[in-house]
């Protein structure tokens, strides 16, 4: 098969990954293989390539939002069969036994493995993964459409969850700092719910697409809203975001913080915490969050932009994103992709 491969951490670039030809792997006890059809791209890739995670595992096929049919099961697997059309996230395994996992926070698993960063991912043609950490993708969405929902989307929405916004929310004003993937389906969701949503990114293109998608104002990740905020998200990797983010939020508020990783915060000024205000990370997501995620997706139903590459073309892909010069959310092309009801 084809799959791009990391071999050593670098700048991307520098064109880091090789598409060289690997054997197909195969599925052991209670996994599948997936014949793929997309992988979406997403800025953890990113801090995977560049080294920015400390957990590396060298040679790593890197992608984790990967679209595509089952063509092999592993023994014991019952819960899906060949054919079917599955997503693949960014949680690839936890050990089920673990405080967390027990108290419904696998999401925090001590032993969890990770799609394209402890475990291959989605560049390549194939991959395996255990079939109840697969999702089932609904109808409404084709491949392309469905391949950001499955890190970008989900993380979005656990971010919204822990700011504070966890269903319909009418007059509440939400703040999004960074307007690439996640931000772009977070904001579908906010304004389903009845939330005002304001937009802070330095790119005008992708102010200009968050004006397009609803929200009521849009500016610097320093310009000062009309308004105070409810709550807020930074998916932005950029630590300095937080004090602006403080500033502008309202007593009592939460701001989430929802990358896997960020530049050195600034010191905080304590009258800035003060009064309440709440400053949370987001780390990973649960299944629950997934399937909850995309029956709400489906329900609204949320509209991805996408830009599409090739297989070859995924260093490419990596430093559009590293420049801003993405609108919406990249998806790498590995096969041949299914339009909804297909």
């Amino acid at each position: 098969m084809k799959a791009c491969v990391l071999d050593a951490t670098s700048p991307i670039e520098h064109n880091p990954l090789s598409l060289i030809e690997l054997p197909r792997p195969e599925p052991g006890p209670g996994e599948v293989r997936v014949k793929v059809s997309v992988c979406g791209v997403c800025r953890t890739d990113l801090h995977v390539i560049e080294g920015e995670l400390t957990r590396q595992i060298l040679p790593i096929i890197p992608g984790h939002q990967v679209v595509g049919r089952i063509d092999m099961l592993g023994n014991g697997v019952t819960d899906v069969k060949i054919g079917d059309r599955v997503g693949i996230p960014w949680l690839h395994r936890t050990c089920g036994v673990c405080e967390y996992c027990r108290g419904g926070k696998e999401n925090l698993c001590e032993s969890a493995s990770f799609t394209g960063w402890t475990v291959n991912g989605g560049y390549a043609e194939y991959l395996v993964a255990p079939s109840d950490f697969v999702y089932s993708i609904p109808e409404a969405f084709s491949d392309v459409e469905a391949a950001p929902l499955l890190c970008a989307g989900i993380i979005g929405f656990r971010s919204l969850r822990l700011s504070g916004i966890t269903g319909p929310s009418q007059g509440r004003r939400l703040g999004l700092y960074g307007f690439g993937a996640a931000a772009h389906v977070a904001i579908q969701i906010a304004l389903h719910w009845g939330v005002e949503v304001y937009a802070f990114t330095r790119d005008r293109r992708h102010q200009d697409l968050a004006i397009e998608l609803g929200a009521v104002w849009a500016g610097g990740g320093d310009d000062p809203p009309p308004v105070s905020l409810d709550s807020q998200i930074i998916f932005a990797p950029a630590g300095e975001l937080v004090i602006s983010a403080l500033r502008a939020l309202k007593k009592g508020g939460t701001l989430a913080l929802g990358g896997i990783h960020m530049s050195q915060i600034p010191p905080i000024d304590y009258q800035l915490l003060y009064h309440e205000r709440v400053v949370r990370s987001v780390a990973n997501n649960t299944r629950e969050d997934g399937r909850d995620f995309l029956r709400v997706a489906s329900g609204i139903p949320i509209r991805t932009q996408t830009q599409v590459f090739d297989l070859c073309e995924t260093n490419a892909a990596l430093n559009a994103l590293k420049n801003d010069a993405i609108k919406g959310a990249a998806v790498i092309k590995v096969g041949v992709s299914i339009s909804p009801g297909v």
